[in-house]
């Protein structure tokens, strides 16, 4: 499975940039997403807003991980002062425990860390 991070759908959004490798992830069936990625473009503009997050709502949907969990990860694996914030950390920690998942993201720190962790991908 991929992991689409909320910079992905952005450019999707805004610029039509990837709009045929998300179709191909979703007709192949690989794409998920994580409840934080769906909030945080919630929180922006939307194309058709309420039947888009309708559609990213019946994507199949990572876990959540606890906060404590997720401290724990940045401190064991070194992931402090990266670059990476809290919301990415926990994308980071949602595919580490959903095993094969990586995550697909133009975001350079986020990619320098999941490159790092062997959890980029490149579709």
């Amino acid at each position: 499975m991929i992991l689409v991070d909320t910079s992905i759908w952005v450019e999707m959004f805004r610029r039509g940039r990837f709009k045929a490798e998300l179709a191909t992830l979703i007709g192949n069936d690989q794409l998920c997403t994580h409840p934080f990625v769906v909030a945080e473009l919630a929180c922006g503009y939307l194309p058709n807003r309420q039947q888009t997050l309708i559609e990213l709502d019946k994507l199949t949907a990572l876990p959540t991980i606890r906060t404590a969990d997720v401290r724990y990860m940045l401190e064991t694996r070194g992931l402090f002062s990266k670059g990476i914030g809290f919301i990415d950390a926990q994308l980071i920690a949602s595919c580490i425990t959903s095993h094969g998942t990586q995550i697909w993201t133009i975001d350079k720190p986020l990619a320098r860390v999941a490159e790092s962790l062997g959890l980029r991908a490149t579709p």
